[in-house]
């Protein structure tokens, strides 16, 4: 088998890309991370209009390698009615996700264990890991049938450690009020790292690499106290760079990586090793 090395194993020109919830804050930053090694990215989210945004920026810098189409990978006939539209898909980046917020008392949507609704734990599940697994379905067994082809699936470092919720502690509240990061997202994340797994050793002989990359905390302007705290718990000693997981972003989904699957590639500035 005759592969390429080097600097030319992260080429994929003539590949197609496809990646879901990329109007959100790493989406574009994957989009752009592909575009740049050669793909013809698709960007894909359910907010129709943030997307045309973030498509736009994007396509002034890679011009026709950035299209977008909205989607909805809670519903299985909007899948199908992208797969009809794009047709073949050799990279699925499964980004959809909701952030769930931290909240506290007083709040409409209270995060707390007790008081978690169940129609947030089940529309939370149903973007961030159902949604990989019809995208994967859909997708991944076109793949399949064609003989090979990407799954990357973004996972997080809440997917192998808890949050730690003294991150979110305010003084002066109850312990029963105090914010807290909700249940789903670990749960989500943990999941997309279990499916992973599974879908690396169900296609394994199809030709088809499954990974996971698991993202640290990045920046995005957050309050002083709380990077403060956060940072304090990660040995670099600061959060990521938004475009900091480009280039693994590449290597997971070119053939720079066409030894490994099934893993789950934790970037993190060193947190969850001590």
């Amino acid at each position: 088998m005759n592969l390429p090395s080097g600097l030319a194993a992260f080429d994929i020109s003539g590949k197609t890309a496809l990646i879901t919830g990329a109007a959100g804050l790493l989406g574009s930053q994957h989009a752009a991370a592909l575009a740049e090694i050669g793909a013809l990215v698709v960007m894909s989210d359910v907010d129709a209009g943030m997307l045309r945004e973030r498509a736009a920026g994007l396509a002034r810098h890679y011009g026709e390698k950035i299209i977008s189409v909205p989607m909805d990978v809670t519903d299985e006939q909007s899948i199908a009615l992208v797969a009809r539209e794009i047709g073949a898909v050799d990279i699925l980046v499964n980004n959809a996700a909701v952030d769930a917020k931290v909240t506290g008392a007083g709040d409409a949507e209270f995060s707390r264990v007790e008081n978690f609704l169940l129609a947030q734990w089940n529309g939370e599940i149903g973007v961030g890991l159902t949604g990989a697994f019809l995208c994967s379905r859909v997708f991944g067994a076109a793949m399949a049938e064609r003989g090979g082809g990407v799954i990357l699936n973004i996972a997080s470092d809440l997917s192998v450690i808890a949050p730690d919720q003294r991150l979110y502690r305010k003084p002066g509240l109850a312990e029963a009020d105090q914010p807290v990061k909700p249940v789903t997202y670990s749960v989500v994340k943990a999941g997309l790292v279990g499916l992973t797994r599974y879908l690396a050793g169900y296609w394994a002989g199809r030709g088809v690499r499954v990974n996971a990359l698991s993202p640290g905390g990045v920046f995005n302007g957050q309050p002083e106290e709380f990077v403060a705290r956060l940072t304090a718990l990660i040995p670099i000693g600061r959060m990521a760079a938004m475009d900091e997981y480009r280039a693994a972003v590449q290597f997971l989904c070119s053939p720079a990586s066409s030894y490994m699957t099934g893993q789950n590639l934790l970037i993190d500035g060193g947190r969850t090793v001590v």
